[in-house]
């Protein structure tokens, strides 16, 4: 493991139980909070993509927005939300997937990404893998590559990424 993902794991908050009982909640804000650190994540992720001829950055709701936000500033280009339904103010394109007990929906403005972009995706957590695998459905959909989903945290055991299909997948921490 890496310096910097050992200070990030070490920086990451267990909260039990929530957002119910059961759960074993990893809380990033601390992350957030240490400026120091929180730009060395970024430029990080940032020096994985440089080379890759990446055109747009897709951060994925919520905390996938302050990362995406982050990186898109960090490399000079543009940025794209996924949204849950009915948060987004203009036209949008969405797909509908399955969760363990019923369907969620994510949408992006239908420009949001073209045909000549080079997409990173990214999120703060990869666990059942579920959003990602959507997101890169709806990004593909409207014609936008996906080159690499990055995340800063996966939840080995839970085997997301095997849903991501044959994009490159890369997690600073693992659990």
């Amino acid at each position: 493991m890496s310096d910097l993902a050992s200070r990030v794991e070490a920086s990451i908050r267990d909260v039990p139980d929530f957002p119910k009982e059961g759960i074993l909640f990893k809380d990033i804000t601390p992350v957030l909070q240490h400026g120091q650190l929180f730009q060395e994540v970024t430029q990080f992720f940032a020096a994985r993509c440089r080379d890759r001829g990446i055109t747009k950055v897709v951060g994925i709701e919520s905390r996938g927005f302050i990362f995406g936000a982050a990186l898109a500033h960090e490399l000079g280009v543009g940025l794209t939300l996924i949204r849950k339904p009915g948060k987004l103010p203009w036209d949008r394109v969405g797909v509908e997937y399955e969760l363990e007990y019923g369907k969620d929906r994510v949408e992006m403005h239908v420009d949001g990404v073209s045909a000549d972009d080079r997409v990173v995706l990214i999120d703060d957590l990869l666990a059942t893998g579920g959003t990602a695998a959507a997101s890169i459905d709806l990004i593909e959909r409207v014609g936008g590559k996906v080159d690499e989903a990055v995340f800063l945290i996966e939840l080995d055991f839970l085997e997301g990424r095997a849903r991501l299909g044959d994009v490159d997948v890369y997690s600073l921490v693992h659990f």
